[in-house]
């Protein structure tokens, strides 16, 4: 099995949403674990990678139908078979080892500090209405609440190969992570700005190593 990873730095506050809120605090709550730590799930990054993989392979001039047997090989296709499935699964991306281990050792020293404090220091409530076009006055009962990851945090997720990548699902998956910008909700509205790079096992960035080669005449 080979280990490579996907770092994630939010460069806007951003919301992985997890479909419903908490009563009375926030209409959209972020994904996070029982610790309270947020976290992007690897099902979703691994959607989110493929959209853009298969984006850019349709821009293409050339060999076109070669980095789309890439891109089916990488993600597998829907319907898979033991033949077609995906080569690579992806894991949940969360924040440093690090800093999750200093918070354990926070917590060891301090019993008092609860998940939920944990959670609201590293993201915070953002409020928005809903304005009406004609007047420019704030619809009734249209303000809603979701709580977003705070800028500027660092996430990874570890990529899992069942075989060793080639040089083509590499320079397609730095590729699709180049051109990954925006995710989680509200992604349309400001929030969700990210930049991301592929990694080796080791922690390097190596993006531009393998960005050259996508595209390019086999």
């Amino acid at each position: 099995m080979s280990i490579y990873k996907l770092q994630i730095k939010l460069l806007s506050d951003t919301t992985f949403g997890r479909g419903d809120g908490v009563t009375g605090l926030v209409d959209q709550e972020v994904e996070h674990d029982p610790d309270g730590f947020p976290y992007l799930r690897g099902r979703t990054l691994k959607g989110l990678l493929s959209e853009e993989c298969d984006n850019l392979v349709a821009m293409l001039q050339t060999h076109q139908h070669d980095w789309e047997r890439v891109a089916a090989e990488l993600f597998g296709v829907p319907g898979s078979t033991s033949h077609t499935m995906s080569i690579v699964h992806i894991g949940d991306a969360c924040l440093p080892e690090d800093l999750r281990n200093a918070v354990a050792l926070q917590r060891q020293s301090s019993p008092d500090l609860t998940p939920t404090d944990i959670l609201e220091s590293l993201t915070t409530v953002r409020r928005q209405t809903a304005i009406a076009a004609e007047t420019g006055v704030a619809d009734r009962n249209s303000l809603r609440s979701a709580r977003v990851v705070l800028r500027d945090l660092l996430f990874t997720a570890l990529l899992f190969f069942d075989q060793q990548p080639t040089p083509e699902m590499l320079a397609l998956l730095a590729a699709g992570a180049s051109a990954l910008r925006r995710l989680g909700s509200g992604r349309n509205r400001g929030r969700g700005h990210v930049q991301c790079h592929l990694l080796d096992c080791t922690g390097n960035i190596i993006t531009q190593r393998h960005l050259a080669k996508f595209g390019a005449n086999e």
